[in-house]
């Protein structure tokens, strides 16, 4: 009787698919329950998209379900960033934040991977792309050693071949310039002719975690190098938003303008900023951190003090999210956020959640169009429980407000380069400068509520009579969040 069934299965395939669904099934749940630094939230997502999709899930889950580097390159960003942290001067350019609300932040910045605070920084700050630029220029044409630039995205538009043209001359003059940019977010401008004519210029340009199919059996081709940062001489350094890229950001305009905030620093800051360039070009081009290092600049008289962060897979990559709900829970007073992309995890939500209830005035001002249609609709997901504690939620109408920004108490700001979503806090590389100084948080203060003007509140009443279709949908995309 056996046999005859044997026989049956074995001549009729269609037993097989099934067969092959409950094993994939089986196997896909065995290795996420398996994984030991996975977030619960996470898991769940997995394991519904497995169950439910299996031939989906399955294939996904190997190609994304862990931040695969690959075993040579996670081998040599160690060793690069030993030799670097080696190089790193022991100068006594190192302070506490009076505040408490400072102190505990920084203790926490550099135990999960930041630099000590420096105090001694004269800062600036940008809100619109031409200021920046023009700043950015200015310091091109007065460089003298070296300038380095590290960017996502760099567009081959006007401000794109300014600062081409800007590096050119600069070479021209015995400086020495080197870009690294994003081998997805630049591919375009790594194909262009402008890039062709700064490297015959003999400015050096590589692009940043080469991708190809090639290395997908090996490394998540979606782990990014997000940074944004420039490097004057070693004296001067700038970060934030901002993409070398006009407001009009020529690959989607019908979301312009993209406004960023981004931030000079003049000082022992500009030093640490130049610690994570040196890292990064050292990983893609082998060669000597030694030979890029730069002493530590002076401390300038009466200058703020600051703390850079610099976060991604090969180090302790919750350290933004800590961060940020530090921040959150140290608020007495006020917080006000911008971001993009707004997908929090469920401890970073809840820390907003409990801080609007304690009583501390909590703003948060996202985009009203997104530029990704589900990250928008899981970003309104949460819309109902926020406001139900008290967030005040804002929406911002001209463009696309790409600022990602924090403000605590009035006292200490943050300008990253990373969203408040999962992919920031846990798989791009990413760069933030926290900052300890009231003067400036009240400049970034005032920036973000400028914001307002040109927003609409998104009101309790209002968002809970929305039609329960748009309500349906939103909840759908918030199930993916996790994974978002």
């Amino acid at each position: 009787m056996s046999a005859s069934i044997t026989s049956e299965l074995a001549s009729d395939p269609a037993w097989f698919v099934p067969l092959a669904e409950y094993a994939l099934r089986v196997l896909l749940a065995a290795a996420v329950l398996l994984r030991r630094t996975m977030n619960p939230s996470v898991r769940l997502a997995w394991l519904v998209v497995g169950f439910a999709l299996p031939w989906v899930g399955a294939p996904a889950y190997l190609l994304f379900g862990k931040p695969r580097l690959g075993n040579y390159r996670r081998r040599r960003y160690r060793e690069v960033r030993a030799r670097v942290r080696s190089l790193r001067c022991c100068s006594e350019c190192e302070v506490e934040p009076h505040s408490s609300v400072g102190s505990r932040i920084a203790r926490l910045a550099e135990r999960v991977g930041g630099d000590p605070v420096r105090p001694g920084n004269r800062l600036e700050l940008y809100g619109h792309a031409d200021d920046f630029l023009d700043a950015l220029l200015a310091d091109v044409a007065r460089a003298r050693h070296s300038v380095h630039m590290l960017f996502y995205i760099w567009l081959d538009d006007a401000a794109g071949r300014r600062t081409a043209n800007a590096l050119a001359e600069a070479v021209g003059r015995g400086v020495a310039c080197r870009v690294l940019v994003d081998s997805i977010g630049s591919r375009r401008f790594l194909r262009s002719k402008t890039c062709s004519a700064m490297r015959a210029a003999g400015v050096e340009v590589r692009e940043a975690l080469p991708a190809s199919l090639l290395r997908l059996p090996f490394e998540r081709l979606d782990l990014r190098n997000h940074r944004k940062i420039v490097v004057v001489d070693g004296k001067v350094g700038y970060t934030g938003s901002q993409n070398m890229a006009e407001e009009s950001f020529a690959l989607k305009p019908r979301f312009a303008p993209w406004v960023d905030v981004t931030m000079r620093i003049e000082g022992p800051g500009a030093y640490d900023l130049q610690t994570l360039f040196i890292q990064d070009w050292c990983m893609e081009s082998g060669e000597d951190p030694a030979e890029l290092s730069t002493p530590m600049p002076e401390p300038c008289e009466d200058g703020s003090a600051v703390q850079v962060a610099g976060t991604g897979p090969t180090s302790f990559n919750q350290a933004m999210r800590e961060l940020v709900q530090v921040g959150l829970h140290l608020a007495s007073e006020d917080v006000f956020l911008t971001t993009p992309y707004f997908v929090p995890d469920e401890a970073t939500r809840t820390a907003l959640d409990a801080i609007a209830r304690s009583g501390v005035r909590a703003t948060l001002v996202v985009p009203a169009r997104n530029d990704s249609r589900l990250v928008g609709l899981a970003s309104r997901s949460f819309y109902d429980h926020l406001l139900d504690a008290g967030v005040h939620i804002w929406e911002y109408l001209p463009g696309l407000l790409h600022a990602k920004t924090l403000t605590v108490d009035g006292r200490v700001a943050v300008v990253s380069t990373a969203n408040l979503d999962r992919r920031s806090f846990e798989l791009n590389f990413e760069c933030s400068v926290v900052v300890y100084d009231a003067e400036f948080a009240g400049r970034l203060r005032s920036l973000q509520a400028s914001y307002l003007e040109s927003s609409v509140r998104v009101a309790p009443e209002a968002w809970r009579r929305r039609p329960a279709s748009q309500e349906l949908i939103e909840n759908a995309a918030a199930i993916l969040t996790p994974l978002l």
